[in-house]
């Protein structure tokens, strides 16, 4: 007999504030057991229906609208990224937080841009379960700490990398030639030469160039030079060698 997905019945009082609807979508029904008996401790969420997998889901969606689904990642046939994006897609609205065993720093910011609001790991303690379900019903991303502050690092160095592309592509040829001079290790007196330039003017370059690329100092731009000559120059000349 095919089986169909479970809803459950949400009961309230009348004076309380009616609770959060949360679908589990999980293949396990021990999890799916374990998950409805943490919310029943709470005073705000309360299972509102359960799904084994992406199909169940999805027909569940079709009749009801719970305010988060709490999806497992690794659901027999469509996965649980698979059911992320064709949730985001068909129902905007629909908070979403994927519970998982998978290693949060592999598969947190894959789900992310899979269009779900958050990601917790199976084995954390249900306190931390319930805080995550929280913070995403309020709007907000929820992940661990350290991948937030990865997360964040790598958001700034792309902003960095951007900007410095930015100015690279502000650089005038000549001051191109200097700086990719500069990364292949030539001092202002050998730049000079090479570019038969006198040395106060290959310095003036020297500072037209630190300022476009928003670097402090010499030193600064010695090493992004050497670092950007190393990744973008084939060979170690300059050009119009």
């Amino acid at each position: 007999m095919e089986k169909q997905f479970e809803q459950n019945i949400v009961s309230e009082s009348p004076k309380e504030e009616p609770r959060k609807r949360i679908l589990l979508v999980d293949d396990h029904p021990l999890v799916r057991e374990g998950l409805t008996t943490l919310m029943r401790t709470t005073p705000d969420l309360a299972v509102f229906g359960e799904a084994e997998n992406f199909e169940e889901a999805c027909l569940f969606l079709e009749a009801n609208t719970p305010d988060l689904a709490l999806i497992d990642l690794a659901l027999p046939g469509k996965d649980g990224i698979d059911l992320i994006k064709e949730l985001r897609d068909t129902y905007p609205d629909l908070r979403m937080l994927a519970l998982s065993m998978h290693e949060e720093s592999v598969y947190a910011e894959r789900v992310l841009r899979a269009g779900a609001h958050g990601y917790v790991m199976k084995h954390m303690p249900g306190i931390q379960i319930i805080e995550a379900i929280r913070t995403v019903l309020r709007g907000e991303v929820f992940v661990s700490p350290a991948i937030a502050s990865r997360m964040l690092r790598q958001l700034v160095d792309r902003e960095n990398r951007t900007r410095t592309r930015e100015g690279i592509d502000t650089l005038s040829n000549r001051e191109l030639q200097v700086f990719l001079c500069i990364g292949n290790g030539f001092s202002s007196k050998e730049i000079a030469n090479r570019l038969q330039l006198n040395i106060k003017t290959i310095q003036t370059y020297r500072e037209h160039i630190k300022h476009k690329l928003r670097l402090r100092n010499s030193t600064d731009l010695v090493h992004f030079a050497t670092q950007w000559a190393k990744d973008n120059t084939p060979g170690s000349h300059a050009p119009g060698d």
